[in-house]
């Protein structure tokens, strides 16, 4: 049998030495230097609300300088002046140039075709005339019965004189004695008629006067009254030719070469590339703050023009309102209809202002609290905002410049009141 070698074994005690000691004691170094740098941090953390990593936000930092109130928009080239020409009786209509053509104030772009007008014209014409023949023979009637009223009165005037002195000349022969009492008695009666029958002319005179006036005066007015017409349709049959109103281009043909149309049909526009303006959106928000008069800035093509706010529409649309710019000195000649340029309008600039970059946080809180942080901390502070810029917003109260704020994503802090951002 076989013996093992337990019985020769013997178990060797190990001792520790210094180097274990130093590793224990290095070991408990270490975790009271980790446990002091961990322990703030894990103190922040349980007095706070919740944890978002920084990653998921944007910072701005509160500044003091100058502010800066401006719209910035693109905007539309439009014509100031852009008349839609319309035809002003209904006809054939024969067109006289084409869509992009230059053309000049007064020129002829159409003409319309209407025979019924031009002899309506002409028949109205015909009754003017045959009216001034039958005012200018009023006014010979009228001269010839006044001086046949003017004969009678001189008549009348005569014999009233002779009854008279034939009536003298019978009362001296009746004082003596050359003729009895009925010869005079029948001059004085003679006188006495002729005296009435004088009267009764220049009566006559004055009536046939005025009687004569007023015809004519009737036949004057009739008169005057068809050349009116007459010069109407004159006016109508000479825009039949279609004439320019502005030295321009023209635009958009509405009718083909040759067509029939009614009255008050559109034919043609014409755009004054004299007087361009750009049309532009401005946000119901800003448009309260917008005035005509407002100095702003266009620019594209790599340039920059000064501008003055033309004109505001009083409506808004989708939450929009639109608004014209003019070119502040000479329409620059490179420029299209419906090219696009960038406009910047200013509404206020001031100095010495304490304002932060703009972010979602002034829509998410109404500009009511921020989150200021400090020493990885965020924490919900009250704060009061003033005007807002495209890219600023005043700060009235609350904080103060160099504070750090979070202004974009703080609706990952369910509106808590201290969060620890997270790196």
């Amino acid at each position: 049998m076989i013996r093992d070698t337990s019985a020769q074994d013997r178990l060797i005690q190990v001792k520790s030495g210094p180097k274990k000691k130093l590793l224990w004691i290095g070991g408990a170094v270490v975790a009271v230097v980790v446990l002091a740098l961990i322990m703030p941090s894990i103190s922040r953390l349980f007095s706070a609300d919740a944890s978002v990593s920084a990653s998921r936000l944007a910072f701005a930092t509160v500044q003091r300088g100058p502010f800066v109130r401006d719209i910035a928009a693109e905007g539309q080239v439009v014509a100031a002046v852009s008349p839609t020409l319309y035809a002003t009786y209904g006809g054939a209509v024969v067109l006289q140039v084409h869509a992009g053509d230059t053309v000049k104030k007064g020129q002829v772009l159409a003409v319309i075709d209407s025979p019924e007008l031009r002899n309506k014209l002409a028949q109205e014409q015909s009754n003017a005339d045959g009216m001034e023949v039958a005012y200018l023979q009023a006014q010979i009637d009228a001269r010839k019965k006044q001086s046949e009223m003017q004969k009678a009165y001189d008549n009348a005037r005569i014999d009233e004189e002779t009854a008279s002195r034939d009536f003298d000349r019978y009362k001296t022969a009746y004082a003596g004695g050359g003729v009895n009492k009925m010869d005079v008695d029948r001059a004085e009666a003679t006188l006495d008629k002729a005296k009435v029958t004088l009267e009764h002319a220049k009566n006559d005179l004055g009536l046939d006067s005025d009687s004569a006036s007023f015809d004519i005066k009737a036949k004057k007015l009739a008169h005057d009254r068809q050349v009116l017409l007459v010069q109407d349709l004159q006016r109508q049959v000479d825009d039949l030719n279609v004439r320019s109103p502005v030295d321009g281009q023209v635009g958009q043909l509405f009718i083909a070469a040759r067509a029939t149309v009614a009255k008050d049909a559109q034919l043609l526009s014409v755009i004054d590339l004299s007087a361009l303006e750009v049309e532009v959106k401005v946000p119901e928000s800003f448009a309260r703050d917008l005035a005509i008069g407002m100095n702003g800035e266009i620019s594209g093509n790599d340039n920059t023009w000064k501008g003055v706010v033309s004109a505001i529409s009083p409506e808004v649309v989708n939450g929009e309102v639109a608004a014209r710019v003019r070119f502040d000195g000479e329409t620059p000649k490179q420029l299209r209809q419906n090219q696009r340029l960038s406009v910047r309008i200013l509404l206020d600039h001031r100095n010495n202002v304490l304002t932060v970059q703009r972010g979602s946080f002034v829509d998410e809180s109404g500009g009511s609290y921020a989150y200021v942080v400090r020493d990885g901390i965020a924490t919900k502070t009250p704060i009061r905002v003033g005007e807002s810029s495209i890219d600023k917003v005043e700060i009235l109260d609350g904080l103060k410049e160099g504070d750090n704020i979070v202004i974009s994503g703080t609706d990952n802090f369910k509106n808590a009141q201290r969060v620890v951002i997270s790196r």
